[in-house]
Order: C-alpha cells, then sequence, then structure tokens
C-alpha cells in the first residue's frame, strides 16, 4: 500500500486529469490565513474554513486590542474553545468573571452565556474555534468588515450596530442579550 503526503503554502493540487482538488496538509503562517476581518472591534482571520475540515471544526485566530472583546453571547449550535497566544483576557461565562494569559484554555459548551475583554497591555491573541463549524463563521463574513490588501491591519473598527449585529446573529443560532447598564449609567 502506497501513502501519499502532500504540503503546500495555500496550494492546489492538480489530479492527473487537469481537474482541481485542494492538498491534504496546508501550512498558514502565523497572521495569514483565508480572509481577514474586523468583527465587533476584533482582527478575525480565519484559519481554516469548516469546508477544509468536512465540517467539524472552523479555527480562527483573533487580535483584540485592549479594552475590546465580544460582549456576552449565546451560541445555540456551536461549542467555542478559546486558547491564549498572547495577552490577557478577562471572560464572561455566566456571570462569573475568570481571567487567563498565554497558555489558557477556556472551553465553551453551546448554550452558555459568555464573552470576553482584552484586559492586557498592546494587543491580545488567541486561536478561537467552533465545533462544527460553519455557521460562526459565515455570521464573520456577514458582520465583519473586510481588511484589504494594503490595508493597515493596526486600524480598528471603533463603531457597529449592535442591534443590527444581533438581529444577524439570530440567523445563525446566536443570541445576543442587549447590554445590560453598568452602575451609573443608562
Amino acid at each position: 500500500m502506497s501513502h501519499k503526503a502532500e504540503t503546500a503554502h495555500g496550494e492546489k493540487a492538480q489530479k492527473e486529469e487537469g481537474a482541481e482538488m485542494e492538498v491534504a496538509a496546508v501550512n498558514i503562517p502565523p497572521g495569514e490565513g483565508r480572509r481577514t476581518s474586523w468583527v465587533l472591534g476584533e482582527l478575525v482571520t480565519c484559519k481554516i474554513p469548516s469546508r477544509r475540515t468536512g465540517g467539524a471544526y472552523a479555527l480562527f485566530e483573533v487580535a483584540t486590542r485592549a479594552g475590546a472583546g465580544a460582549p456576552p453571547h449565546v451560541q445555540h449550535r456551536e461549542d467555542e474553545s478559546f486558547y491564549v497566544l498572547e495577552g490577557e483576557y478577562e471572560f464572561l461565562v455566566e456571570g462569573r468573571t475568570l481571567r487567563g494569559r498565554a497558555g489558557s484554555l477556556f472551553y465553551i459548551l453551546k448554550g452558555t452565556l459568555h464573552g470576553h475583554e482584552s484586559v492586557g497591555a498592546g494587543v491580545g491573541r488567541m486561536l478561537v474555534s467552533q465545533t462544527p463549524g460553519g455557521l460562526y463563521e459565515r455570521f464573520f463574513e456577514e458582520v465583519g468588515k473586510p481588511v484589504k490588501d494594503g490595508e493597515g491591519r493596526h486600524a480598528s473598527e471603533d463603531h457597529f450596530d449592535l442591534r443590527r449585529i444581533a438581529a444577524i446573529g439570530v440567523r445563525y443560532g446566536i443570541e445576543i442579550p442587549p447590554p445590560i447598564p453598568r452602575h451609573g449609567r443608562a
């Protein structure tokens, strides 16, 4: 029996008949991926889309400025994992606050209210996966603002319409409750 392993840097291999097929292994360097967008104030790079994993999962690299992050939300169809690469984050999980820095892993079951914020100095970075993949990456595509070649990746998306985003989220099984006012704020 013969085994053939192919590797590439985002390239396609050719079958004998000339039809394209995706390679069996792909090397995606840090900061690179299929597409990059600003989503809710975070720079999200799709490292591997669910179509490459048979729908099993999707993996993203997320860069978050200090003070930015995802508002509390519930995913009704996917479990989610966050592996902190750099910086420090605070996670709100069902009313509890958990802190994590580089090397920390947070696993959130579907149906769990959660959100996160970068609380360290500088930009935090995480690898984020959704299992199964598909819906959440389509949500990112719809609400995100694509970063085009040549645009600075250090720019930010400061203003977004959370009501519009919450309405879009419903189509993808994501519930974003209205923000709870903090003490002294209306």
